[in-house]
């Protein structure tokens, strides 16, 4: 799976709105989308099952915040919603990390860098709205570039049929 195969699936009364022109909230879906693979294989597994729902509900916080802010008349209100979206952005970053055990290591470093690319254009962001600088120690984001990232996407191997997990290794029904 790649980005632009995903960028496809989006439907129309989601691209058809402004702020679909807004890079963060169009990465903040594509990543809310991809932790729904990965809350899946999460569950399987007893010890991550709270984790899995953490993840899950962190990073969809980032598009949804994303989208409140941006429906909102001041900047200083956009801002907060804005900031609400980079915590929520850190805390899935978090989450990632701690999934790592079940996720493996592809997956998580994709996860993690694709975080920390919607910190970092949150961090952009932020000020321009609020009309001041970001209080807090200001951090070197190092990040891959974006379209490394959107290219060649790692999912889970875990095949997912009307919500049923399966391994890779189980006959298809069809078989």
């Amino acid at each position: 799976m790649n980005y632009q195969e995903w960028l496809a699936e989006v439907p129309a009364e989601i691209t058809d709105d402004p702020i679909w022109k807004t890079e963060v909230y169009r990465l903040g879906l594509f990543l809310g989308d991809l932790a729904w693979y990965d809350a899946l294989k999460l569950t399987l597994k007893p010890p991550t099952r709270s984790l899995s729902d953490q993840l899950y509900r962190a990073s969809g916080s980032i598009s949804a915040n994303t989208c409140e802010g941006y429906s909102r008349a001041s900047g200083k209100d956009q801002a907060r919603f804005y900031e609400y979206a980079l915590g929520s952005a850190r805390g899935t970053r978090d989450w990632y990390f701690k999934a790592r055990h079940v996720l493996g290591p592809e997956i998580t470093s994709h996860r993690l860098k694709l975080s920390a690319q919607i910190i970092r254009n949150l961090l952009r962001m932020i000020p321009k709205y609020r009309g001041e600088s970001i209080r807090e120690e200001s951090a070197e984001y190092a990040t891959t570039p974006l379209q490394e990232l959107l290219k060649n996407v790692p999912l889970p191997d875990y095949q997912f049929t009307h919500n049923a997990p399966r391994t890779t290794d189980e006959e298809s029904p069809n078989d």
